[in-house]
């Protein structure tokens, strides 16, 4: 009893992934041995060469429900019972899952084994260009005054070093160069008198200088003063720096305060980049490291950049750690505030065990593989997972070298084993039981499976590029949805059939990763309708 409901068990997802195309219009393999057990094949067919006839064993309920038959039978809903034959109905070992030749190539199942590779981890961080803010500067006087003329009037407008910005007039300037200039000729009147008055004379000089130089008077300004040049009423401030002006608040004719800052430049030659690194993949950034980062705006483009600091903080909101890249900005072509995004190689450490990334099954609790034992035998692994890269991820407990794995179809076939886990565990079911359970099989079989969900509604759009469809379904039970219209993923592209859209179509569906519905199941309940109002 227990090999006979293994086996009812293993077909179930044929009958799901592929539109129930055992049940339906082809002549499969089951209908000829029913023509062939009632005595019906053709006498050309007797006479070709072929392989032993396969005894027929029973007949399956297509649902999966534990109901079997010595004949050819439907059940409540019209679906042929499918035949099974000896062979199919014996189990594996404990835990393994038995699917046939035909349907794995139905599935599209494929498998690669477990190697020994180098695994180059790729560590990506989004970031924003920002100004380096040791090449950022204010202009701000020392002294009071009033702005005479605007050199630079606009914001954002690129200066050079050296560059006039403004002139501005002080009545402590034009004192200033005055004093100065008196010290000046006092020192060349007093150059015959006693050391001390030369002394005392050149320190009233040199404090006048000193002034001047501290108030940003120019150096060839000065010499013109000593030289015997008369005082200048207004002084002329220049750029410290090559850039481009981030602020400017000087305005012809307004005063101004010591200190006050009238222009604020920086120099963009060269930018910072700071980047969110996820807290589990920090570890992998170290200062000096090269990074490549691209800019949206500049998609043909990459800059190569270093990485300068690892800020000590963390974000809480977003369990990320800022880092600071440094790198220059030919051209001016990086904005601040830019969006961009940071690629950082880690260098390969030595060969570990591996698998494909898509081999792994993550319900969150655990991740498992599937290690395909012999031909159409696969064994559920529990694996504990290391580093991973782009397309391979490092197995540390599990799995051998050189075992083969499922890379391919092999969520459908972990929903056969937790069907077949699940339902195993039932015993021997009263055939009482199995009539009642066949008679309600509509509402029973998605309970029973414990791995799908079932809908009914109306087919809106296909997608057959995308392997997808738009539904607009009603409410959903065992998920405690309410009718919606929303987008499935179709487990492969022969459920379609010749449905259109606006046909009105049942269906069942399961989640194979978190967001991510697809449907096992698709058939239609009814004659197609438009799909959309045509008007009066």
């Amino acid at each position: 009893m227990i090999h006979r409901y293994m086996a009812v068990l293993s077909a179930v997802l044929l009958a799901a992934g592929s539109g129930y195309w055992v049940g339906k219009t082809r002549v499969g393999a089951g209908d000829t041995a029913t023509v062939a057990a009632s005595g019906a094949a053709p006498a050309a067919a007797a006479a070709t060469a072929a392989p032993a006839p396969r005894k027929l064993l029973y007949y399956r309920n297509p649902m999966g429900l534990p109901d079997t038959s010595p004949v050819p039978k439907k059940d409540s809903m019209g679906m042929d019972y499918i035949a099974v034959y000896a062979g199919e109905d014996e189990g594996g070992a404990a835990g393994e899952v038995r699917i046939g030749t035909e349907k794995i190539q139905k599935l599209g199942v494929r498998t690669e084994p477990a190697a020994l590779r180098e695994l180059a981890q790729q560590v990506r961080a989004a970031g924003r260009v920002e100004i380096d803010e040791r090449r950022l500067h204010a202009v701000a006087p020392k002294f009071e005054g009033w702005v005479e003329r605007l050199h630079v009037s606009a914001t954002g407008q690129p200066v050079g070093k050296g560059q006039p910005l403004f002139e501005v007039y002080s009545p402590e300037l034009v004192s200033a160069q005055r004093e100065y200039m008196v010290a000046a000729k006092g020192v060349t009147a007093l150059k015959d008198a006693p050391a001390d008055a030369q002394a005392s004379m050149r320190q009233l000089a040199d404090a006048s200088l000193a002034r001047l130089r501290n108030w940003d008077i120019s150096e060839e300004q000065i010499k013109a003063l000593a030289a015997g040049g008369e005082a200048k009423r207004t002084l002329t401030f220049r750029s410290p720096v090559g850039g481009v002006v981030l602020e400017k608040k000087a305005v012809a004719g307004m005063r101004f305060m010591p200190g006050e800052s009238l222009y604020q430049i920086a120099d963009i030659s060269s930018v910072w980049v700071l980047a969110d690194v996820f807290e589990r993949d920090i570890g992998l950034v170290r200062t000096g490291q090269k990074v490549k980062v691209t800019i949206n705006a500049y998609p043909e483009k990459s800059f190569t950049g270093t990485i300068a600091y690892i800020y000590p903080t963390l974000k809480a909101e977003t369990r990320t750690v800022q880092v600071r890249v440094e790198l220059a900005n030919p051209g001016g072509l990086l904005k601040p505030a830019m969006y961009a995004s940071v690629d950082l190689a880690v260098g390969a450490r030595d060969k570990v065990l591996t698998v494909p990334v898509s081999a792994v099954i993550d319900s969150g609790a655990q991740q498992i593989v599937l290690v395909q034992k012999a031909a159409g035998r696969f064994e559920p692994r529990k694996v504990k997972l290391g580093a991973r890269s782009d397309d391979y991820v490092e197995i540390m407990e599990g799995v051998k070298d050189g075992e083969p794995v499922v890379v391919a179809a092999n969520f459908l076939i972990d929903a056969e084993s937790n069907l077949k886990a699940a339902v195993s565990g039932f015993g021997p079911v009263p055939q009482e039981a199995a009539s009642k359970a066949t008679a309600d099989a509509k509402q029973a079989a998605p309970a029973a499976q414990g791995i799908g969900h079932h809908a009914e509604g109306k087919l809106d759009a296909i997608d057959a590029k995308a392997g997808t469809v738009s539904i607009t379904h009603g409410p959903v039970a065992s998920l405690k949805w309410p009718g919606m219209t929303m987008d499935f993923t179709l487990a492969n592209s022969g459920l379609i059939g010749s449905l259109k859209p606006g046909a009105t179509i049942e269906f069942t569906f399961v989640e194979r990763k978190p967001g991510e519905w697809v449907i096992v199941k698709l058939e239609g309940t009814g004659a197609s309708r438009p799909a959309a109002h045509q008007g009066h």
